[in-house]
Protein backbone atom coordinates (compact mmCIF):
# COMPACT_ATOMS: atom_id res chain seq x y z
CA UNK A 1 0.00 0.00 0.00
CA UNK A 2 2.85 2.37 0.84
CA UNK A 3 4.57 1.61 -2.46
CA UNK A 4 1.40 2.37 -4.39
CA UNK A 5 0.96 5.74 -2.68
CA UNK A 6 4.64 6.57 -3.13
CA UNK A 7 4.47 5.71 -6.85
CA UNK A 8 1.37 7.85 -7.36
CA UNK A 9 2.94 10.79 -5.51
CA UNK A 10 6.14 10.42 -7.56
CA UNK A 11 4.19 10.41 -10.82
CA UNK A 12 2.23 13.51 -9.77
CA UNK A 13 5.46 15.32 -8.86
CA UNK A 14 6.99 14.45 -12.23
CA UNK A 15 3.88 15.57 -14.13
CA UNK A 16 3.55 18.82 -12.19
CA UNK A 17 7.29 19.47 -12.47
CA UNK A 18 7.06 19.22 -16.25
CA UNK A 19 4.53 22.04 -16.33
CA UNK A 20 6.31 24.28 -13.85
CA UNK A 21 7.89 27.49 -15.15
CA UNK A 22 10.05 30.08 -13.47
CA UNK A 23 8.50 33.50 -13.00
CA UNK A 24 10.50 36.49 -11.92
CA UNK A 25 8.98 39.51 -10.21
CA UNK A 26 9.28 42.91 -11.86
CA UNK A 27 8.64 46.43 -10.66
CA UNK A 28 6.32 47.30 -13.53
CA UNK A 29 2.60 46.90 -12.92
CA UNK A 30 0.77 44.30 -14.95
CA UNK A 31 -1.74 45.65 -17.38
CA UNK A 32 -4.49 43.17 -18.31
CA UNK A 33 -4.90 44.79 -21.74
CA UNK A 34 -1.23 44.08 -22.53
CA UNK A 35 -1.64 40.44 -21.52
CA UNK A 36 -4.76 40.13 -23.65
CA UNK A 37 -3.02 41.73 -26.64
CA UNK A 38 0.05 39.52 -26.23
CA UNK A 39 -2.03 36.37 -26.03
CA UNK A 40 -4.06 37.44 -29.05
CA UNK A 41 -0.88 38.10 -31.02
CA UNK A 42 0.52 34.70 -29.98
CA UNK A 43 -2.66 32.92 -31.04
CA UNK A 44 -2.65 34.66 -34.41
CA UNK A 45 1.02 33.73 -34.94
CA UNK A 46 0.32 30.09 -34.07
CA UNK A 47 -2.67 30.05 -36.43
CA UNK A 48 -0.64 31.58 -39.27
CA UNK A 49 2.23 29.14 -38.73
CA UNK A 50 -0.11 26.14 -38.76
CA UNK A 51 -1.90 27.38 -41.89
CA UNK A 52 1.51 27.78 -43.55
CA UNK A 53 2.42 24.22 -42.59
CA UNK A 54 -0.90 22.96 -43.95
CA UNK A 55 -0.32 24.80 -47.22
CA UNK A 56 3.18 23.28 -47.44
CA UNK A 57 1.70 19.79 -47.06
CA UNK A 58 -0.96 20.54 -49.67
CA UNK A 59 1.69 21.81 -52.07
CA UNK A 60 3.97 18.83 -51.39
CA UNK A 61 1.23 16.27 -52.01
CA UNK A 62 -0.31 18.15 -54.94
CA UNK A 63 -3.87 17.90 -53.62
CA UNK A 64 -5.80 19.61 -50.84
CA UNK A 65 -7.27 16.39 -49.47
CA UNK A 66 -4.00 14.45 -49.43
CA UNK A 67 -2.21 17.42 -47.87
CA UNK A 68 -4.85 17.71 -45.13
CA UNK A 69 -4.66 13.99 -44.36
CA UNK A 70 -0.85 14.11 -44.21
CA UNK A 71 -1.01 17.15 -41.90
CA UNK A 72 -3.48 15.42 -39.57
CA UNK A 73 -1.41 12.22 -39.54
CA UNK A 74 1.68 14.25 -38.63
CA UNK A 75 -0.17 15.85 -35.71
CA UNK A 76 -1.35 12.42 -34.56
CA UNK A 77 2.23 11.14 -34.85
CA UNK A 78 3.54 13.95 -32.66
CA UNK A 79 0.90 13.71 -29.94
CA UNK A 80 0.84 9.90 -29.78
CA UNK A 81 4.27 9.81 -28.12
CA UNK A 82 3.44 11.64 -24.86
CA UNK A 83 -0.01 10.07 -24.60
CA UNK A 84 1.54 6.65 -25.22
CA UNK A 85 4.14 7.11 -22.49
CA UNK A 86 1.49 8.26 -20.01
CA UNK A 87 -0.64 5.25 -20.92
CA UNK A 88 2.32 2.91 -20.54
CA UNK A 89 3.08 4.41 -17.12
CA UNK A 90 -0.51 4.01 -15.94
CA UNK A 91 -0.77 0.45 -17.23
CA UNK A 92 2.61 -0.30 -15.63
CA UNK A 93 1.22 0.87 -12.30
CA UNK A 94 -1.73 -1.47 -12.74
CA UNK A 95 0.54 -4.36 -13.74
CA UNK A 96 3.44 -4.02 -11.33
CA UNK A 97 2.06 -2.17 -8.31
CA UNK A 98 -1.65 -2.86 -7.99
CA UNK A 99 -1.35 -6.24 -9.74
CA UNK A 100 0.88 -7.68 -7.04
CA UNK A 101 -2.16 -8.35 -4.90
CA UNK A 102 -4.87 -8.67 -7.55
CA UNK A 103 -4.11 -10.95 -10.46
CA UNK A 104 -7.09 -9.82 -12.57
CA UNK A 105 -5.86 -6.22 -12.39
CA UNK A 106 -2.40 -7.42 -13.35
CA UNK A 107 -3.76 -9.04 -16.50
CA UNK A 108 -5.75 -5.90 -17.37
CA UNK A 109 -2.61 -3.78 -16.94
CA UNK A 110 -0.66 -6.07 -19.25
CA UNK A 111 -3.42 -6.04 -21.87
CA UNK A 112 -3.69 -2.28 -21.69
CA UNK A 113 0.08 -1.92 -22.05
CA UNK A 114 0.14 -4.13 -25.16
CA UNK A 115 -2.79 -2.20 -26.65
CA UNK A 116 -1.22 1.19 -25.96
CA UNK A 117 2.13 0.15 -27.43
CA UNK A 118 0.37 -1.23 -30.52
CA UNK A 119 -1.60 1.96 -31.08
CA UNK A 120 1.52 4.05 -30.51
CA UNK A 121 3.50 2.09 -33.10
CA UNK A 122 0.63 2.33 -35.59
CA UNK A 123 0.43 6.10 -35.06
CA UNK A 124 4.17 6.38 -35.72
CA UNK A 125 4.18 4.22 -38.86
CA UNK A 126 0.92 5.39 -40.46
CA UNK A 127 2.25 8.74 -41.81
CA UNK A 128 5.18 6.92 -43.43
CA UNK A 129 2.90 4.35 -45.05
CA UNK A 130 0.58 7.12 -46.24
CA UNK A 131 3.49 9.04 -47.78
CA UNK A 132 4.84 5.93 -49.51
CA UNK A 133 1.44 4.99 -50.93
CA UNK A 134 0.39 8.46 -52.02
CA UNK A 135 3.70 9.79 -53.30
CA UNK A 136 5.18 6.52 -54.49
CA UNK A 137 2.28 4.88 -56.25
CA UNK A 138 0.27 7.93 -57.22
CA UNK A 139 3.21 9.76 -58.70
Amino acid sequence: MKKKIAAIILILIVILGAFATLTYATDTPINSADIKNDSTVNLVQIKDRELETLEDYQESYGDDTYGLVAYILNIIRLYSIPFGFVGIAISGIYRYIIGIRKLDVRDKGFGAMIGIITVMVICQILPLVFAIVVKGWRG
